[in-house]
């Protein structure tokens, strides 16, 4: 596909998803069904990427912005269940479908169904993780769902490394499966880390917000390139890389934190429209290209709902079967159910999660990147028929799952009324952690005061900057009490919306004195810019309160 023709895809996705938005729809479920209608007109061109480009360029920057964004504390304090569902799921769901598909399918040898598996195996937690938010799921299910779609892709692409190679008859890099596996976990991790490590030493020497948010956006590339290079796991190397990043953040400078938390989801809504609409775009040519193949439609086709069937299925199967056997564990070894809390979901929660098993853009580039050819020269066997299903698997997930689970969401109920307390009492603990450090720092200042300056003047500005520090407390209490106090929601709730109008009308008065020409242009932008800062802190806590 041409530059062009990908420009286009991209400009016509993100207008769909716009008023997609704007009708408080869906936006992965419009992209899909409007891509794949606009696959069928006329002069529509057939929409193909090389799946080096989708695994290269696609994927790692979305992954390094949800390891950016998430916490490796709340990684870490929940890793039994992320690894239950990002690797062993992602197993079981490969051998499921591998064992069924060879069954199933004629043009299958087991091997080549077990292609399959593993390119149908991985979730993408993107539009779950985006309905999650907006319905409110409680912050643990959402974590697990985030810390899952972070370590299932590199399981999903290891085994697909291996199962191609044991049908092409290519050699991998270790002879031991496992003994592959863990170098595959180790060096990606290891390149991940000393990427990261290699952009905080420069930054550290730089004092160039520009310079230092572009050292951010090659980070995650260069990591999965050279990690690939070794034949490591370049999606586990850029996932190390976002969690060194996101955990040290507040070494940047303001600017540079500012910078990267508007440009982290531009590049997330860019992708993420693509992907989606690149997923509707790929069914005249999938069509296509099993016709070309000499192999009925309906029967390839029919396949793939089936293992879409099975693909639903294994997912909650594995989650309640594993629910139901850490019951049994704990009522033999007659342990207290709070010893055991934190380790489990209830069944509600689990529900959901079994549910958020759409996939994306892994299935589609492994699919994809499906050699022709095995090293004899033979053709690969059912390569066309792994494409078909998976691209029926991958928009199949996403039309019944995706469009079901919202519903699913507001049913069950899961809004947990101690995680909002938790969330008061941590923002109340942080506001007083504020208020310590400034009240010591304003002290010693007035202990150890400038020679230049009288001591009356330093205890009158730093009176003036207790007061100030006060006030955006007290503003940051109001609003927090609007948010977790029902009975003053209404008043948080109008205290975000008049502080918002006072700025956009401060806003208005100054480019009106500028247009006017009684104001200066130079000085218009360096107090708009003092401005935007405020205006985006009030911005982000309407949207919060939407949310």
């Amino acid at each position: 596909m041409n530059v062009a023709g990908l420009l286009v895809v991209i400009v016509a996705g993100i207008a769909v998803a716009g008023f997609a938005k704007r009708l408080d729809l869906q936006v992965p479920l419009v992209l899909v069904t409007i891509g794949a209608a606009a696959s069928f007109l006329p002069g529509v061109p057939s929409v193909e990427i090389a799946p080096e480009l989708m695994l290269g360029v696609v994927l790692p920057p979305l992954l390094y912005s949800a390891a950016l964004n998430f916490s490796f504390t709340t990684f870490r304090r929940n890793i039994s269940a992320i690894l239950r569902l990002g690797v062993a799921l992602v197993l079981v769901t490969a051998l499921a479908v591998g064992f069924f598909a060879d069954w199933l399918v004629p043009e299958f040898t087991l091997g080549a169904a077990l292609v399959l598996g593993a390119v149908v195996a991985p979730p993408d937690a993107v539009a779950a993780v985006a309905v999650g938010r907006r319905l409110g799921l409680p912050a643990r299910v959402m974590a697990i769902l985030k810390g899952e779609s972070l370590v299932n892709d590199a399981a999903a692409l290891t085994l697909f490394a291996l199962t191609t190679a044991a049908v092409t008859g290519r050699k991998i890099a270790i002879d031991s499966p496992v003994v592959f596996f863990l170098y595959e976990i180790v060096g990606g991790v290891l390149v991940g880390l000393a990427f990261a490590g290699l952009v905080r030493l420069v930054r550290s020497r730089i004092e160039d917000s520009p310079m230092e948010t572009v050292l951010g956006l090659v980070l995650p590339f260069a990591a999965y390139l050279a990690a690939e290079e070794i034949h490591a796991s370049g999606v586990l190397a850029v996932v190390a890389a976002g969690f060194v990043m996101g955990h040290s953040a507040g070494d940047e400078s303001v600017a540079t934190r500012i910078q990267e938390r508007s440009v982290w989801p531009t590049v997330d809504l860019v992708l993420e429209t693509f992907v989606f609409a690149y997923m509707g775009l790929q069914l005249k040519s999938v069509i296509e290209d099993v016709r070309a193949d000499g192999l009925p439609v309906v029967h390839v086709f029919g396949y793939g709902l089936a293992v879409l069937g099975l693909v639903i299925v294994v997912r909650p199967a594995w989650i309640f079967v594993n629910m139901g056997r850490r019951h049994v564990t704990r009522s033999i070894a007659r342990r207290p159910s709070d010893t055991w809390a934190g380790d489990r979901l209830n069944w509600r929660q689990n529900l959901v999660v079994s549910w958020a098993g759409m996939r994306g853009v892994v299935t589609l580039a492994a699919a994809a990147g499906v050699p022709l050819v095995t090293l004899a020269g033979d053709p690969f066997p059912g390569r066309g028929v792994i494409q078909a299903v998976a691209f029926t698997v991958a928009v199949g997930t996403l039309l019944i799952q995706g469009s079901t689970l919202p519903l699913l969401i507001r049913r069950l109920d899961l809004a947990d009324p101690d995680e909002e307390l938790r969330r008061a009492q941590q923002a109340a603990y942080a506001r007083e952690i504020s208020r310590v450090a400034a009240e010591r720092s304003l002290r010693e200042s007035l202990r150890d005061p400038p020679d230049s300056v009288a001591t009356r003047d330093l205890a009158e500005v730093a009176e003036q900057v207790r007061r100030s520090m006060q006030a955006r407390l007290a503003a940051e209490r109001a609003e927090d009490a609007g948010e977790h106090e029902a009975r003053v929601h209404k008043t948080g709730a109008l205290f975000n919306r008049l502080r918002n109008q006072m700025l956009k009308e401060q806003r208005r008065a100054l480019i009106a004195a500028r247009d006017s020409g009684d104001l200066d242009d130079e000085v218009l932008r360096s107090v708009l810019e003092a401005l935007d800062l405020e205006e985006a802190v009030a911005e982000s806590r309407v949207q919060r309160e939407r949310w």
